[in-house]
């Protein structure tokens, strides 16, 4: 995976925003065995997830830690060998998916960017936007904490609709009245779903204005139905970006 980050950075010129999770709960019972991991005495699969991206991390910072054979294919240089190829700046644009407080601040202290999605664990019964806004002060406190040099970025995803025409009433005007749901990810997790955005360009902008983690995030991400086709979500983002970004100050 490193070294596929680092030639996917190279050859996008250092554009690659790369972001990873544990995922969500699998479809498949213990998947990850197929792959030949299993977690240590003691360790969840989550904490092994973790674990691994501790690795990652560490490897994409460029620094030695094989030792050469010395009986190489080609030459190699002196000293410990790093990952190749090795892209400068990429362990700066590394993204975690964080579903809980903790795991955010976990993120934190580990320097990558925060990528808060429409779920998260219900940790306080709140409406999801302010648990949300909550897990953002918490990343940004532990950063601050961390005493890293450099600014984080943190971002969230919404699903949002301008209603701006017959088809997107057809698909989407239900969800004006949307609110969010709670349920259970897994045996032992209650989340808190975020609802969805829908409305009339000035009705939608009223609305997002009051979600106070789109107001705590410097990037929105877009959820959009990829079943709907490529012409659709096309006009989705773009009645986004013409009708409702400008109310907002968005850019």
């Amino acid at each position: 995976m490193a070294e596929d980050a680092g030639a996917a950075d190279l050859i996008s010129g250092g554009r690659l925003q790369l972001g990873i999770s544990r995922g969500s709960p699998e479809q498949v019972i213990d998947g990850w065995r197929h792959f030949g991991f299993s977690p240590a005495d003691g360790e969840t699969d989550a904490d092994m997830g973790r674990r691994h991206t501790e690795r990652l991390l560490e490897v994409l910072t460029g620094e030695g830690f094989a030792e050469p054979s010395p009986n190489p294919m080609f030459p190699n240089p002196p000293g410990l060998l790093r990952v190749e190829p090795y892209s400068a700046g990429l362990r700066e644009r590394i993204w975690w998916g964080s579903g809980s407080n903790a795991t955010a601040v976990w993120a934190a202290k580990l320097g990558m960017n925060l990528q808060s999605s429409t779920l998260k664990d219900d940790e306080s019964g709140k409406p999801f936007h302010v648990q949300q806004a909550e897990q953002i002060e918490l990343y940004r406190q532990a950063w601050k904490e961390a005493g890293h040099t450099h600014e984080p970025r943190v971002s969230v995803s919404r699903s949002i609709f301008a209603l701006a025409d017959e088809r997107d009433w057809q698909y989407f005007g239900r969800d004006r009245n949307s609110s969010d749901q709670i349920g259970n990810i897994d045996a032992k997790t209650r989340a808190v779903f975020g609802k969805s955005y829908a409305g009339e360009p000035d009705e939608l902008a009223k609305k997002l204005a009051e979600d106070q983690a789109i107001a705590a995030a410097d990037t929105l991400l877009l959820t959009v139905p990829n079943q709907l086709g490529v012409e659709y979500n096309s006009h989705v983002i773009e009645s986004i970006l013409t009708h409702v970004a400008p109310l907002l100050g968005w850019r």
